[in-house]
């Protein structure tokens, strides 16, 4: 064999294969290249992510004190940016890393007006400049970390001017962590600075606040959040309606990021060049109507529980969230307080639906609306935790459908003291209107009854008192023992005059308690004289007659004549325990 037999050939025929092994090693079929997709898609938070400081929504007066600050050279060390999510937090950061470092042809100093990309911006922005290092304590929480991390603190910026720290969630550093950190937020060196960005303020150390410049990043009004995202919108050449946009502010609870991610959603409701209407997005977001929860709202405060389970169960059956729809209510019982207030004008609503909420708070009290509120935010937070939430949003209406007619307790004291009955807290039956103070009293005839066969026989004046000791009735009990000088006592009726100072429904209140506790009618009658003492009266003489008796005893006059200036404060009777029988002693030991 020669060398030219070893010499493989380099570029084999493509079609030269063995017949008797075609089968086994098909050929690959050859697919022309994919046509070009173009740029990656970016989620509309990180495309319209603010670029300079004037595009921060919603936090001018933050923008505004850091443009004085570096106008007048008065730069911190370190900052502290806390606020709820979505708010901004780690972009100001960003923004502050560019601004501390801005550079150009004719600007060389620190400057927050960043219109134009400096020489040290794009590799801030996009997060690969050596001199800015971008942290998450969530994963750097242990005190070796921060100690490696510092060291290289003291060493100067390789190109910019400052070596900044941007630390995201520095609540979840360590106890350790944070110790060691203090020691270079105490003594910084010029060329550093930190930035700090938190949700949970609360769990930063004072220590550590007390170095920072805090900024609490705001909230931003559904207000703004809507301008901001019909510019969005625009710009992507999406159609979406006003009350759509309402919608997905207010599910946003101030945070921009997640109405941009909720509009990322809405946009793709519908087929491009179509508008997305507010239903859609009422959908996407597991809304209920707003006009189906005014109707729910109606229900309650009118004591319609049938109509109200019926209403609430539709709106399940469309796939509104339970806890969602007990926050549409709480939203319903502040915009009625607030129509009630300062008028429909108040509301950020259609006329209709700020119509309908204010007819509601002209109807209701402002003690009903408070007690509405507060029961119903304590059911949504049942709801949230509730393992049943639908249940427990029910158990909620049938509790707010039974409370609606219910009296606050100063119209239930008013009743009391006028001897009038008090009325309400009976739901509707099941398909009619609210029952009224007669279905309420004919439900309290047994209960009556039944009060009257538990009630002891009131045989005397005394008996009557230790009745209203025994309800508890602390304020009759008192105005009864001060101001009643009784005068006749029988069964069912008792005839006394007035003390001086007596209330002037004193006898109206009496009347009512002893008929609710006794089941039985009475008559009591104020007339003007004959009366003898009243409880007080008796238990002031009686006092009276005893520091009478001590001052005379024999001892006490030799112990004050003995004490010049000595006097008797109080008389005070101690019960002495009966003394038995000495135990019989044991016999000596012979």
């Amino acid at each position: 064999m020669t060398d030219a037999d070893l010499t493989l050939d380099p570029d084999p025929p493509a079609d030269e294969r063995d017949p008797d092994t075609a089968d086994i090693f098909p050929a690959a079929a050859v697919e022309p290249p994919p046509a070009s997709l173009g740029d990656p898609y970016v989620v509309l938070a990180r495309k319209y992510r603010p670029r300079t400081f004037e595009d921060l929504i919603g936090q001018e007066a933050m923008v505004r004190t850091l443009k004085n600050a570096f106008a007048a050279g008065r730069i911190a060390h370190a900052f502290m940016l806390t606020g709820v999510r979505g708010v901004g937090k780690t972009t100001t950061a960003r923004l502050l890393a560019r601004a501390l470092n801005y550079e150009s042809d004719t600007v060389h100093q620190p400057s927050v007006d960043l219109s134009l990309d400096g020489r040290h911006c794009r590799a801030i922005i996009e997060g690969r400049h050596i001199d800015v290092l971008e942290l998450d304590a969530a994963s750097r929480t242990k005190v070796d970390e921060m100690r490696e991390l510092l060291d290289g603190v003291r060493y100067a910026p390789v190109e910019a001017r400052y070596k900044v720290y941007v630390i995201d969630e520095v609540h979840m550093l360590s106890t350790a962590a944070f110790n060691a950190l203090l020691k270079t937020l105490e003594e910084p060196p010029p060329h550093a600075k930190f930035i700090f960005a938190t949700t949970e303020i609360r769990k930063v150390p004072v220590t550590i606040l007390s170095r920072c410049q805090r900024f609490d990043l705001r909230r931003v009004e559904p207000e703004v959040i809507v301008g901001n995202l019909e510019q969005i919108a625009t710009a992507e050449g999406a159609k979406i309606e006003a009350e759509g946009l309402l919608l997905i502010a207010r599910a946003a609870e101030g945070s921009v990021r997640d109405a941009q991610s909720m509009l990322d959603q809405a946009i793709v409701q519908a087929e491009r060049g179509q508008v997305v209407g507010a239903e859609a997005i009422r959908d996407m977001l597991g809304l209920a109507d707003r006009a189906q929860t005014i109707a729910l709202m109606e229900d309650i405060v009118r004591g319609r529980t049938a109509e109200a389970l019926q209403a609430f169960r539709a709106l399940y059956g469309l796939g509104a969230d339970p806890a969602q729809v007990l926050g549409d209510l709480l939203e319903h019982a502040h915009g009625a307080a607030l129509a009630k207030t300062l008028g429909p004008d108040a509301l950020a609503l259609p006329k209709d639906q700020a119509a309908r909420l204010t007819a509601l708070g002209a109807e209701l009290s402002a003690g009903v609306l408070a007690r509405l509120w507060q029961m119903l935010l304590k059911a949504q937070d049942e709801a949230r935790r509730a393992g049943d939430p639908k249940a427990t949003a029910e158990m909620a209406i049938i509790r707010l459908c039974y409370a609606s007619d219910l009296p606050g307790p100063e119209e239930a004291l008013k009743a009391l003291q006028g001897g009038e009955p008090i009325r309400g807290g009976q739901p509707s039956a099941p398909g009619g209107g609210s029952s009224g103070g007669g279905a309420t009293a004919t439900a309290r005839q047994p209960q009556a009854r039944a009060a009257a066969v538990a009630a002891p026989a009131l045989q005397s004046f005394e008996d009557v008192v230790r009745l209203i000791d025994d309800k508890r009735d602390i304020t009759l009990k008192l105005d009864v023992e001060k101001y009643v000088r009784p005068v006749s006592f029988r069964p069912g009726a008792i005839t006394f005059e007035p003390a001086p100072g007596a209330p002037s429904n004193l006898a109206q209140r009496l009347v009512a308690r002893l008929k609710e506790w006794t089941g039985e009618p009475w008559l009591v009658a104020a007339e003007g004289g004959g009366g003898g003492e009243s409880l007080y009266e008796r238990a002031q003489r009686d006092r009276l007659e005893v520091r009478r008796g001590v001052e005379a005893d024999p001892f006490v006059r030799t112990m004050l004549d003995a004490f010049p200036g000595a006097e008797i404060i109080g008389v005070r009777t101690l019960q002495i325990e009966p003394q038995g029988p000495p135990p019989d002693e044991a016999p000596a030991d012979d």
